[in-house]
């Protein structure tokens, strides 16, 4: 099977990147300025939007102090740096934001609700018009995200089309395990994270959001083990 609305998706990020890449050089520094901080402002409102879907709490601050903890240990962030700089080394890339903007925006567009509900919609109904909305909304992004961080945006597609191909491709083995809770749960979780990339970009405090990823994986299991203890 073929996850068309994840090619799509990954597409529209190039597009929106290029577009982005090409304004950038014709950008003065205090309109890149205000850019980047119109950009923190709006991702920052993003993120609390989809916190705010949290049905359990003690869920989500336990998913982000465990896995905040798990991230330190094996230091995720190193590797995510590691290899950005990697691809950026490949393709002879002098931008100084670039790793910083292949991450930033990789989290941004693989957090979320969208991504994982449109990427199961395609697999178990072969229905892509959720992931088509969300391609509209991240070219869009990506044209701001671009103009301020640069080409490392338009490397973000790759991590995009494998991350919600996959979950289009395995849909009918995942559908199960994600019940509409667990999916509030996990869009709550990230929608913190993503209020964390704002924080970063209004330059309010750096945050290793790499390093809370693994949050994300343990929303299912702390879901489950909350839903067997109905104190929480």
């Amino acid at each position: 099977m073929i996850p068309v609305g994840s090619v799509v998706n990954a597409a529209a990020i190039v597009i929106g990147s290029l577009i982005g890449c090409m304004l950038h050089s014709r950008f003065p520094e205090r309109i890149r300025t205000i850019v980047f901080q119109g950009l923190g402002l709006c991702v920052l409102l993003i993120g609390f939007q989809m916190a705010f879907k949290a049905q359990n709490i003690l869920v989500v601050l336990f998913s982000i102090l465990l896995g905040g903890i798990i991230g330190e240990l094996v230091r995720l962030d190193t590797l995510f740096e590691r290899l950005g700089n990697a691809v950026k080394k490949r393709i002879g890339s002098a931008n100084p934001k670039f790793t910083e903007g292949l991450v930033s925006a990789s989290l941004i567009f693989c957090i979320g609700a969208l991504a994982i509900v449109g990427s199961i919609e395609e697999g178990i109904r072969n229905n892509p018009t959720v992931l088509y909305t969300k391609s509209i909304l991240d070219g869009f992004a990506s044209i701001a995200l671009a103009s301020s961080f640069g080409s490392g945006v338009l490397f973000s597609a790759i991590p995009v089309l494998l991350y919600q191909g996959g979950i289009t491709i395995g849909a009918g083995y995942v559908e199960s395990y994600l019940s509409p809770l667990i999916i509030d749960q996990l869009s709550a979780t990230g929608g913190l994270l993503i209020a964390g990339i704002g924080i970063i970009l209004l330059e309010i405090k750096d945050i290793r959001i790499a390093n809370l990823l693994p949050s994300l994986a343990l929303v299912p299991i702390l879901t489950w083990v909350a839903g067997m203890l109905p104190s929480l």
